[in-house]
């Protein structure tokens, strides 16, 4: 479990840094965006990332096979629940304007960098 605490602290730093930066562009600019949209939304996306990583490292102390498995459910689990947050996101929130859109694609792309390097720093040394 060593792994995932230290990655997950590192996830935590990465929200932080994402906050401050989002409430200084917030408070320093005349944008339409407002600190709560940056606030749900890097949340759900950290929570998101925490799921995934509690899944593919349980996955890490086991046979080959379910390693692959854990790695499977992990990352088509991350693509259903980002969906169902884009859904909610665009459709329900109704936030399409072009802060939105962009604020919702590149914290999305944050986010996303970050669980891949994770899951690739690990699979460095291990083969499937």
């Amino acid at each position: 479990m060593k792994p995932l605490i230290k990655n997950i602290i590192y996830l935590i730093i990465l929200e932080i840094l994402i906050l401050i930066a989002g409430f200084l562009v917030t408070s320093n600019s005349d944008t339409d965006l407002l600190f709560r949209g940056i606030f749900i939304l890097s949340v759900a996306f950290a929570l998101t990332v925490i799921l995934i990583l509690f899944i593919f490292f349980r996955g890490q102390g086991k046979e080959p096979v379910a390693q692959t498995m854990h790695l499977l459910v992990s990352l088509s689990l991350k693509f259903l629940v980002e969906l169902v947050i884009a859904f909610i996101w665009f459709f329900v929130a109704k936030k399409t304007g072009l802060s939105s859109v962009i604020l919702f694609f590149v914290l999305y792309l944050a986010f996303t960098l970050f669980s891949v390097l994770v899951v690739l720093k690990t699979l460095k040394y291990k083969s499937l």
